[in-house]
């Protein structure tokens, strides 16, 4: 079966359903449940990550964090699988060594590429067989490493991916340091040799008028002008939000940053964010957890995820919000964070680490999330500027 022939019947099947289950029992959090986690259990679900196979069936994944995860001595991660458009969900299996772990498609096979524990080494597997089977982790690099399920993007004849070292101190955001990664498109992903990382770029505190804490979870991008660029996320304690913009050169080995025009004006920034090239060429999508008007004295930016929106610009600099998504009006124990999306069609398809009520009296807090959820979001660009909040 085609891809594009099995988007189309995506479309059908999720317009049945719609047909088929008009009173159908409202979920507790809004999509799709792939899984939940009681909060008991001191297992909390991270990093959801979301790409489509070739035959047009969807792979998702998370790890798990908390104090009963053992994400600092040998993490531990799951694959699902959905045949039917994301109505429902199949466990595939369980990884040892999977932390903030991102997975992509390059020809024909799928890789998960992330650290093997909390600040663990830089790893990559990969899997011929739909996910069900991966081969054993290759070590990308030694040392303490930080990322998130971040884009892999294709340029310029190599597959481009940004990560963070934490080798520049002990204390959470002001440790990590920007890097690239990169591998010739045609090279052997699995050979430590082929991957070229970039020297590293540390903050300076000074940057924001001494404001700036941290950069982390960065994204590959090619920019306007045809370059690799890097969009990392920025965590700063007051309004606004921002995002830090490196430029990549000689090659993937150097990354320059301009703190005088680097920085622009995100909403969201504080929290991880994915940006995707519009491939119809209609700019710069990305789906963030924003700060609602009604929610700015909430506290900081970071701790306020109960609210998510499809975000646009044209240029990487100028940010709008063009619609929510998902909101809640508690900012404690509710969040939509760390969305893994991709383009499906004229839909938008997103993984959501979903912070929310259940049975057992919900989630331990916003960042502790309970749930991960699959999202839809039909004719996205057509509906760009509603303001709905429903999927």
């Amino acid at each position: 079966m085609s891809k594009r022939f099995a988007i189309l019947i995506c479309g059908v099947m999720a317009r049945l359903c719609e047909v088929a289950c008009p009173g159908a029992e409202p979920a507790a959090v809004p999509g799709t449940v792939i899984h939940h986690q009681l909060a008991a259990t001191g297992l909390y679900i991270g990093s959801p990550s979301l790409c489509v196979l070739s035959d047009g069936s969807y792979l998702a994944s998370h790890d798990f964090f908390g104090p009963a995860s053992g994400e600092h001595q040998l993490a531990r991660g799951r694959i699902y699988r959905s045949a039917d458009c994301g109505a429902t969900w199949r466990h595939l299996t369980d990884i040892n060594g999977f932390f903030w772990t991102g997975l992509f498609v390059h020809r024909g096979a799928v890789y998960a590429m992330g650290t093997d524990k909390h600040h663990g080494r830089l790893v990559i597997r990969r899997s011929a067989d739909g996910g069900l089977s991966w081969t054993d982790p290759v070590v990308i690099a030694e040392g303490q490493w930080h990322t998130a399920p971040v884009p892999v993007v294709e340029h310029a004849g190599r597959l481009w991916r940004a990560v963070e070292d934490a080798e520049g101190g002990t204390k959470w955001g002001e440790r990590y340091r920007a890097r690239m990664a990169s591998v010739a498109s045609d090279g052997d992903l699995l050979d430590p040799a082929a991957w070229t990382l970039s020297a590293p770029v540390a903050r300076d505190p000074s940057w924001l008028d001494g404001k700036f804490n941290a950069w982390l979870e960065g994204n590959a991008v090619v920019s306007p002008e045809g370059g690799v660029v890097d969009v990392l996320r920025v965590d700063k304690a007051v309004l606004p939000e921002f995002a830090a913009i490196l430029r990549v050169s000689d090659a993937g080995r150097v990354l320059e940053f301009d703190p005088a025009r680097g920085f622009v004006e995100f909403p969201g920034g504080a929290k991880k964010f994915s940006i995707r090239k519009d491939p119809k060429g209609d700019g710069y999508w990305t789906l963030a957890s924003v700060v609602a008007e009604e929610q700015r004295s909430a506290g900081k930016p970071a701790g306020i995820r109960n609210t998510l929106a499809l975000t646009h610009s044209n240029d990487l600099r100028e940010w709008e919000v063009r619609r929510s998504l998902l909101s809640h009006p508690d900012v404690a124990k509710h969040g939509f964070q760390y969305v893994d999306w991709q383009f499906d069609g004229e839909d938008l398809i997103a993984v959501c680490r979903t912070a929310g009520d259940d049975a057992a009296g919900g989630a331990h807090n916003n960042h502790d999330a309970n749930y991960l959820t699959f999202h839809r979001w039909r004719d996205f660009r057509k509906s760009a500027r509603a303001d709905n909040g429903r999927d």
